[in-house]
């Protein structure tokens, strides 16, 4: 793998920039000026876990369904981001579906 600009192997950075879900992913936006690799992740990163973080705020108001799908949501969300964490590890430009090609374009 190659170098990023930050001085880290590119699949390592990528993986940081899932660590903390979209705060990650916009710190390594504003940083990572080279590599193609890690925006593109980032970026996903960002737009995948800020949809998330949206969606299951708004579901907090809705009384029992709103909790029963904030719940199932939080489930999906660990599963995304436990699967985008070791397809970046593994050097993988691995897209999400229709979110990963909206990353594509932005990054």
């Amino acid at each position: 793998m190659a170098k990023t600009s930050l001085g880290m192997k590119e699949n390592l950075e990528a993986l940081l920039t899932y660590v903390l879900g979209w705060i990650t992913g916009i710190i390594f936006l504003l940083l990572e000026k080279n590599s193609k690799f890690v925006r593109f992740h980032a970026m996903q990163s960002t737009i995948t876990f800020l949809g998330f973080t949206i969606v299951m705020f708004i579901l907090l108001f809705i009384p029992l369904i709103g909790w029963a799908l904030n719940l199932l949501l939080a489930i999906l969300g660990v599963i995304v981001w436990i699967v985008c964490i070791v397809k970046a590890y593994q050097g993988e430009k691995y897209k999400l579906p229709f979110i990963g090609d909206i990353a594509e374009k932005r990054a």
